[in-house]
């Protein structure tokens, strides 16, 4: 399987970064920090370009907004150096579930695993 997963990644960049990317990183990059969900971030010495090496698919809405942030030069300090206040309300961050089993299905979805009966609705019939 090592071989497949290798090969993978050095044509596909959904599968992880891929060998390219690996190689720049090694000579280019300085780790900066990572975050809950095992992405490490990067940037160059010179701190002119900033980017991320996914733990696993390379889906861009698994990056909470403080990395976001740092990512797109919003913010000069990495979120690990100087972390952003919460207020009360926020709730912590989720990746787009859209698509997967996950994903939210209101009351009466087909999608749901045992869909509610629909109260507010009287079908129509000709008399």
């Amino acid at each position: 399987m090592g071989i497949l997963n290798t090969l993978l990644r050095a044509v596909t960049w959904w599968n992880g970064s891929t060998l390219n990317t690996q190689l720049y990183t090694r000579r280019n990059g300085v780790q900066v920090g990572d975050d809950d969900q095992g992405n490490v971030y990067f940037e160059t010495r010179d701190g002119k370009r900033r980017w991320v090496m996914f733990n696993g698919e390379a889906e861009a809405s698994r990056v909470n907004p403080e990395w976001h942030g740092w990512l797109h030069h919003t913010m000069k300090e990495p979120p690990n150096k100087r972390p952003l206040p919460h207020k009360a309300w926020e709730k912590p961050h989720q990746e787009n579930l859209t698509g997967t089993p996950l994903a939210y299905a209101p009351a009466g979805s087909l999608r749901r695993a045992e869909p509610a009966p629909r109260q507010d609705y009287e079908a129509w019939t000709p008399e």
